[in-house]
């Protein structure tokens, strides 16, 4: 089966221990950023939505014009833009982008962070709106007629998009969201369904509930797990990066002011919070002391060792199911041009590998 490497684009440099600077769109930044992504052998680029961010749509058409292979992954919060209009949108992107456009399906799990744009839904009532709006979405994509619609959360009538999706039957749909809620919208939905850099028991946990809700609607997820790489040449150098790297969030964020963060209504921050629980180091690789430090509030685990160890520790997450790894680094640019020298094309050999042997086992 094959694999996919997804990165993240970021409008200006900034991470946990970078502190953003200069304007808030640097296109040069931009430009850079998405072009180190296609040279260094990623499959696509996240980019992210944010209540008080740059425009992610805007961003991605921007990212497309200056690349030539490399899909994208916009993400996007049901909630604010119709999903009529939504679904033109996307649908256009699409062309735009030369069929490359997927789209991450996120409900929002901070109450604060949604009602800075006026959504004062609450959580699983989100997860509600959202199962509502995704089946919009496919429907106006793939119909060849108008349609009406009277649900819950949306009503309208003659619904319609002239311009269909390149790819066929429509986007890939990728799904993020770790409660109950979300389990069972993902299983109706997605294609990929998203976690972040839990343990492996962890991950073996929910692959096995979603594929057991998928089958209920007679249907197969693929699965994403989203690490934070830190490479060096050498384990101990590794190790002594990653210490690096915790130091200077710890610094950064006492200069703002921030103490120990907490997960807010995120369950999958409570999820790598329960990681981070065991322990900094939890099945040999999985550093969780960053999830601990900021609360989890984002994908903040990290693999640490060398490319090669880092590598095989993707294939043992690879062997409960995870065909997706999205990955980015705490020094944005220079990581992702860093994990397409070694990281990137070990890890695709040593699965081609795993394949190979898989029929002379069987036999």
């Amino acid at each position: 089966m094959s694999i996919e490497f997804i990165g993240m684009i970021a409008t200006r440099k900034a991470s946990e221990t970078h502190t953003p600077q200069g304007p808030v769109i640097d296109r040069d930044y931009i430009r850079a950023f998405a072009q180190a992504h296609e040279a260094s052998g990623f499959d696509r680029i996240l980019v992210a939505h944010a209540s008080t961010g740059p425009d992610a749509f805007l961003v991605t058409s921007f990212a497309a014009s200056v690349t030539e292979r490399i899909g994208f992954m916009l993400a996007h919060r049901p909630g604010f833009v119709e999903p009529t209009l939504a679904a033109r949108k996307l649908a256009t992107l699409d062309h735009f982008s030369g069929g490359r456009l997927a789209v991450h399906i996120i409900s929002g799990g901070d109450d604060a962070e949604q009602r800075r744009d006026g959504d004062f839904l609450g959580h699983d009532a989100r997860y509600a709106r959202t199962d509502e709006y995704v089946d919009i979405l496919r429907r106006i994509w793939t119909t060849d007629t108008p349609i009406d619609h009277d649900g819950t959360n949306y009503r309208f009538v003659g619904g319609f998009s002239e311009v269909k999706p390149v790819q066929k039957p429509h986007l890939p749909i990728y799904f993020g969201g770790s409660s109950d809620a979300a389990l069972k919208v993902a299983a109706k939905h997605a294609d990929v369904y998203a976690l972040w850099g839990e343990t492996h028991a962890q991950v073996r946990e929910t692959i096995a509930r979603v594929r057991a809700e998928a089958a209920r609607h007679g249907r197969r997820v693929r699965f994403s797990v989203s690490f934070r790489p830190i490479l060096a040449d050498t384990e101990d150098a590794a190790w002594a990066r990653a210490d690096r790297i915790l130091d200077e969030t710890r610094r950064l964020r006492a200069a703002q002011g921030l103490g120990v963060g907490g997960p807010k209504q995120s369950e999958g921050a409570r999820r790598l919070l329960a990681a981070a629980a065991q322990g900094d180091r939890v099945d040999t690789r999985l550093w969780t002391a960053i999830a601990r430090e900021t609360g989890a509030r984002s994908n903040s685990t990290a693999l640490v060792g060398t490319a090669e160890q880092v590598a095989r520790a993707l294939v043992e997450y690879y062997d409960l199911g995870v065909t997706t790894f999205l990955i980015r680094g705490f020094d944005p640019l220079e990581d992702a041009i860093d994990y397409g020298r070694a990281l990137i094309p070990l890890t695709r050999e040593l699965i081609a590998h795993r394949e190979a042997e898989r029929p002379a086992k069987a036999g």
